[in-house]
């Protein structure tokens, strides 16, 4: 199917039979005189006497513990970049869909049109006692850092910034699996990451906390190689320039055992390939267009192992195996924060689902044959039930720990 075949097919998905891919449905019967005195009042007096008295009731009586806020302003859409808050809100209708399909979770999408980071602010704050968690989507760097961090400090319920930490959650499950494909450890590989916004820098202290060694940890951003000497850097990014001679990605390339690509299409060079270090593992993340295609990678080397941000090639690095599941985790242990051990546990626990045998009906749904642990199956694809069997327990294992 050609880009313009598909892109023509998403606006008719996206408008008929009724505009847009979320809808709000009753989840009790309300089809009689009596149906109707329980749901509205004179009952529902009663639940909000019950909560005013204790508001842990509004987990009994309402559907907060299982409702999440998707919430952006629009800064960061996709690959698409600052389009706004309303444009972006087929993205958040979008992940509703994830969120119900994949882990029963219900989603409001909210689009806040905010003049200032302090505004978007207090209108999460002050709306927020309508969910069980925030889920931040789509908020360009460095200011998602400000709104994680303040949110976290002044809600006492989870709050996740998805382009960050679940995309760093699935990458790490799925570097753990590649490094053990290819033969290589964690803590002594020398490490590129190509984009320095919220997605890298969060992959990588996730996988330092992890037990990455960030001293062979190389990033770069859209000027080059992050240095000691550069003066452009902001405090986040300072966090990880290092002292060294390298100043282009082909430089940084040179040796590496592994490349992590969140950044843009076509800025990947089979020649940098080339240079890299024996069975080379490659993470061109860029979505649509990855750093550089699949078959540039073969091409250049026989010994690479190779994952994108897309379900057209193998090794697809997708948030959808994360996010649905460490909230699943943490309303099930109800925890009041998404801690660095869980989102560990929820690595660890993906890692380990695609080292087992792949059941015939996740074969079945991707029309494949076979699908065995290896170069070209290092993560769990989508819809594979045992990721609701699996993640959410090991996240709210390590949530009580």
């Amino acid at each position: 199917m050609s880009d313009a075949d598909l892109n023509a097919l998403a606006l008719l998905y996206h408008e008929f039979p009724r505009p847009g891919k979320i809808s709000v449905e009753s989840s009790k019967p309300c089809a009689t005189q009596h149906d109707l005195s329980l749901a509205y009042t004179p009952g529902v007096a009663e639940p909000v006497r019950a909560i005013a008295a204790d508001p842990a009731n509004a987990y009994r009586y309402t559907n907060k513990g299982n409702l999440v806020a998707v919430i952006t302003d629009g800064t960061a859409i996709l690959g698409l970049g600052n389009l706004g808050p309303l444009a972006s809100k087929p993205v958040m209708e979008g992940k509703g869909i994830l969120f119900k399909r994949f882990a029963g979770i219900d989603v409001f999408d909210i689009e806040v049109d905010a003049p200032s980071v302090a505004s978007f602010i207090e209108t999460v704050v002050n709306i927020s006692p309508t969910f069980g968690g925030i889920n931040l989507e789509d908020i360009a760097a460095p200011q998602c850092f400000e709104i994680e961090a303040a949110l976290q400090a002044r809600l006492d319920i989870p709050v996740f910034h998805d382009d960050q930490h679940g995309t760093a959650v699935v990458m790490c499950a799925g570097l753990l699996n590649a490094l053990e494909v290819q033969a290589k450890r964690l803590d002594d590989i020398k490490l590129v990451c190509l984009g320095a916004g919220a997605a890298g820098l969060a992959c990588m202290r996730l996988l330092i906390a992890m037990g990455g060694n960030k001293a062979n940890m190389t990033l770069v951003d859209s000027k080059g190689v992050i240095h000691s000497a550069r003066s452009d850097l902001n405090a986040h990014k300072q966090e990880f320039a290092k002292e060294t001679e390298m100043r282009s990605l082909a430089d940084a390339m040179l040796g590496a055992d592994v490349f992590i690509g969140v950044s843009g299409p076509r800025l990947v060079t089979a020649a940098m390939v080339q240079s890299m270090a024996v069975r080379p593992i490659v993470f061109a993340m860029a979505n649509p267009d990855p750093e550089i295609l699949p078959a540039e990678v073969h091409a250049a080397r026989n010994d690479a192992l190779m994952a994108t941000g897309r379900s057209d090639y193998p090794n697809q690095v997708n948030n959808v195996l994360g996010f649905p599941y460490i909230f699943k985790g943490t309303f099930d242990a109800r925890a009041r924060a998404i801690t660095q051990p869980m989102m560990i546990a929820a690595a660890q626990a993906l890692a380990a689902l695609a080292r087992e045998p792949v059941p015939a009906e996740v074969l079945a749904a991707y029309g494949l044959d076979a699908l065995t642990f290896g170069r070209d199956y290092i993560l769990p694809k989508p819809f594979d039930p045992r990721l609701l069997e699996r993640i959410p327990p090991a996240v709210a294992a390590a949530a009580a720990a």
